[in-house]
């Protein structure tokens, strides 16, 4: 009898464990390296730098990610029974069955509301900027994702949000090249993913996003090429007109590097469908990124 309740109680425990595992999972933090964006605003605004702009800033990355959060789980609840199709997103918590669906809603919704009403009360303009970023994503997740084009484009234009975020939140303002370098080096990074997944299924791709069968791996190839000249040229117009130090022009061959590499990758090792597993698995693109980040710091603190 001892042994049937324990078993019962120690059942239950595990079942408790697992939901709220689950509902972790599908905030989905690895990917809340997609917000490092909003850092951008502080570091090409060196001298913004103090205390209080960079707790404001990890306020808001956290903020941030948690509207971004609520915005996974809505698309993961969408899309749940192509997920169960899909060879790696099959194992998602709501697609695997682990969290019940009104059990993510609920959590999504309690959060999201608190999230925002935090962002309002940092910054008014910031908290739009959250409710737009989650309008956007929403509309993504039950109409713009399913139209060709349209759909690598929300996604880039999310990326803009975030930078723009960013620089609301230390007051301020961005140039139009570093915003249109924000916007093409995304596309780049949205091409990747749609590439890749076309890889991974293998022609059985209208089961998982019936958009995949506007694609072809020749025409997002051809895509790539145009936004991976355009970002290059962007950014390095972005460096000599920026109304900053000029030399920044320094830190070109480091993006050029991190552009070819990623491109390495998604041709000869068939990855790209993750960028932030990316960042962090392939220490070519890592060590680049930590230079940048070093190479801008050193270079508004010597010549500015």
């Amino acid at each position: 009898m001892l042994s049937s309740r324990t078993n019962t109680v120690s059942s239950s425990s595990v079942g408790t464990g697992n939901t709220v595992s689950g509902l972790l999972r599908l905030l989905r933090p690895k990917q809340w390296t997609k917000n490092g964006l909003l850092f951008a605003a502080l570091l090409f605004s060196f001298e913004e730098i103090r205390t209080e702009t960079v707790l404001t800033t990890i306020l808001g990355f956290i903020l941030f990610s948690l509207v971004a959060g609520c915005v996974y789980i809505l698309n993961d609840f969408v899309d749940r029974e192509r997920d169960q199709q899909h060879p790696v997103k099959k194992f998602r918590p709501l697609a695997s069955g682990q969290v019940n669906g009104a059990h993510a809603l609920l959590f999504g919704a309690l959060l999201l509301i608190g999230a925002i009403g935090t962002a309002f009360v940092i910054n008014p303009l910031f908290g739009v900027l959250c409710i737009v970023y989650f309008i956007l994503n929403v509309s993504y997740s039950f109409v713009l994702k399913h139209l060709v084009i349209l759909d690598m484009m929300t996604i880039a234009a999310g990326f803009v949000l975030r930078a723009i975020a960013g620089g609301v939140l230390i007051h301020v303002p961005f140039t139009p090249w570093f915003l249109i370098c924000t916007l093409l080096l995304s596309l780049f990074l949205a091409i990747g993913k749609r590439r890749n997944e076309l890889t991974l299924l293998e022609g059985n791709t209208g089961s998982h996003r019936k958009v995949l069968d506007n694609y072809s791996i020749t025409l997002l190839d051809q895509f790539n090429t145009i936004v991976t000249t355009a970002t290059i040229i962007s950014y390095s117009l972005f460096t000599f007109t920026s109304d900053r130090t000029i030399h920044l022009m320094w830190t070109i061959p480091l993006v050029i590097y991190g552009m070819f590499r990623y491109l390495y990758l998604i041709h000869m090792k068939n990855q790209g469908g993750s960028p932030d597993r990316v960042l962090f698995e392939d220490k070519p693109i890592l060590i680049t990124v930590i230079l940048y980040v070093i190479s801008v710091i050193c270079i508004f603190a010597i010549f500015e």
